[in-house]
């Protein structure tokens, strides 16, 4: 699956998780084509690391690793000074290959926004039946929106943890809790508890990713080529602006600078942060931006780089008894118990994630007196007529995502904001694809962005103290209370009473929560949006056929063209994003994907 020449008929810039999706889709529809995949981080084909569910916090929070790009973005408005850090994936399959495993669909309505915008075909009439196509849904009834032989696998895991029974339990008996559900993703329910599945093959207990299940099971292809550590300087255009193929730098910034030729089509799959970049070394951006690095004009498009979002998270710590079992637990396995039983049947705690549970959260009457009136006209506007948003996602963590060195059992109850209104953007700095980009975060950047997660901390925390595997909280990990106040935070013999009465804050409490926020609340790994697919003339960067304004023979196909956030993890609309991108390709090469 090496490159042995350097034509082909398409060429994809990336080989993140969209990109594995639509290579592998085309590469199954025709075997004659000649694809090559050019991606800048490392094979993952079969590796521990990234195949056993149990070990994906090492993936997401290894500061420097080979597999993980970081990027400090420009210090907060709303962060007193802080400069938080995004990242992306630098391995084959993405972030499929590395992410928290969360099968976490979006409400319909989010796709139907993005075909309002003028994007016929996107909307969730269109993508739901995409949807069924790439599952195979192992975790209960396969239904309208659920299939039953896809390449993706959804299971509940191979081990369900006590922290997430507890959480379940306290939802129950919370007062002003919610109801319950057995499907939490058929694209419209939401406001109720119930298990989040994970892209884990129940049978195998093996992360189902796109590299795996699209790429790596075709290496009878003697036609489906994958070359990693390449990095792709940019696309070259000939005088009629058509892609032709790109240049690339392979084995690192010494390597030699290469080209290969696309006699069809060159595909930009780099994601929401090298994706943009890409376009910009290329010559596809906005002029100022592209002058200032003596870089040629090919097409002028300011929206390149701009909307970039994320979802903003936090992961509150909470204590628990020293026997409870957590992701922490696998790093005590001296005897390889769990890598046998894994390797056995595919079962045990390295077939899980540790998360499974949770709730797409809305608030109520009551709930909303919290946030108004800074937050009314958002609530009208965007939530009211929309009963499927959620305004955060609650699950807990058996475990600690940011690192537990001291050996205590940990458990985080974590919550991310699932549309903040806060956007950023995302730059070249220099024409060289090894210096780092300039990236503008936005975290928290809107007061309104605040209010709820100042509202999600209180909720979050009511049920987490009602959890039987309470026992307090970590000083650090949570607002500094000021002295005398209910809401002080420590150490705790025990969970409180169901029915219990909820903490009452007070107006210097409240400030300690956006104080927390400000020094703790990071990006959640789900960035999107940085070319997006609207008209040309509202800052789009691709038509509804994926199509480059001002080019031709060039596509972007990654989460980068989403022009609006999801109410969900990302992973599954990346996957609804390829296979969209395969059935477009395929009817233009007059093939059926």
């Amino acid at each position: 699956m090496k490159p042995s020449a350097s034509e082909y008929d398409i060429i994809f810039a990336g080989g993140g998780t969209t990109a594995c999706v639509v290579a592998g889709r085309l590469a199954t529809a025709d075997s004659s084509l000649r694809i090559l995949i050019l991606e800048n981080g490392r094979s993952t084909k079969d590796n521990p690391a990234h195949v056993q569910p149990g070990r994906f916090i090492e993936n997401i929070t290894t500061r420097g690793s080979e597999i993980l790009t970081l990027h400090s973005s420009k210090p907060g408005i709303n962060l007193d000074g802080r400069a938080p850090v995004a990242s992306n994936a630098n391995c084959m399959g993405g972030g499929s290959s590395i992410n928290g495993l969360m099968y976490n669909r979006a409400p319909a309505s989010d796709y139907d926004d993005w075909m309002q915008l003028g994007n016929p075909g996107w909307g969730s009439a269109d993508l739901i039946p995409l949807a069924k196509k790439l599952e195979t849904y192992q975790a209960g009834v396969v239904d309208a929106t659920h299939g039953s032989s896809g390449p993706i696998k959804v299971s509940h895991g191979g081990y369900d943890t006590e922290v997430g029974k507890d959480f379940l339990a306290a939802a129950a008996g919370f007062p002003r809790g919610r109801s319950f559900t057995e499907d939490l993703n058929d694209f419209s329910t939401c406001n109720v508890y119930g298990r989040l599945p994970q892209f884990i093959d129940a049978e195998t207990g093996r992360r189902s990713d796109t590299a795996h299940a699209y790429i790596y099971n075709q290496v009878h292809n003697e036609n489906l080529h994958i070359l990693n550590h390449a990095r792709v300087n940019r696309v070259l255009f000939d005088e009629e602006k058509r892609a032709v193929g790109v240049e690339y730098q392979a084995d690192g910034r010494d390597g030699a600078m290469l080209t290969a030729h696309a006699s069809r089509l060159v595909v930009i799959s780099a994601g929401a942060f090298c994706s943009p970049a890409i376009l910009e070394r290329s010559g596809i951006g906005a002029r100022d931006i592209l002058e200032k690095y003596a870089i040629p004009v090919v097409a002028e498009l300011p929206g390149v780089g701009e909307n970039y979002q994320d979802h903003h998270a936090v992961f509150p710590r909470y204590l628990a008894p020293e026997n409870t079992v957590t992701i922490a637990t696998l790093a005590q396995d001296k005897d390889g118990a769990f890598e046998a039983q894994w390797r056995q049947n595919g079962k045990g705690l390295l077939a899980a994630t540790g998360l499974g549970v949770g709730i797409k959260l809305r608030p109520n009457e009551q709930d909303l007196e919290q946030l108004t009136p800074k937050f009314a006209a958002r609530w009208e506007s965007f939530f009211a007529n929309f009963p499927g948003r959620p305004m955060v996602t609650i699950c807990p963590l058996a475990g600690d995502i940011l690192g537990n060195s001291a050996g205590i059992p940990i458990y985080n109850v974590i919550y991310y904001a699932a549309y903040p209104i806060s956007a950023g953007y995302v730059h070249i700095r220099s024409a060289d694809p090894f210096t780092p980009l300039e990236v503008e975060s936005a975290l928290l950047d809107r007061d309104e962005d605040l209010l709820v997660m100042r509202w999600a901390y209180k909720w979050s925390r009511e049920l987490a103290r009602r959890m039987d595997c309470y026992r307090g909280e970590t000083i650090v990990g949570h607002p500094q209370f000021p002295g005398g106040s209910e809401a002080k935070c420590g150490a705790a013999a025990g969970p409180v009473e169901l029915s219990a009465p909820e903490i009452q804050y007070t107006e210097s409490d409240n400030e300690a929560i956006d104080a927390f926020h400000r020094a703790a609340a990071c990006l959640a790994w789900h960035s999107l949006g940085t070319c997006a697919m609207r008209p040309q003339e509202e800052s789009g960067v691709v038509d509804p056929r994926l199509n480059v304004y001002g080019v031709r023979n060039m596509k972007v196909a990654d989460l980068s063209i989403a022009p609006l956030n999801v109410g969900a993890n990302t992973y599954h609309t990346a996957l609804l994003i390829g296979e969209k991108a395969a059935i477009i390709i395929a009817e233009e090469l007059g093939i059926s994907v």
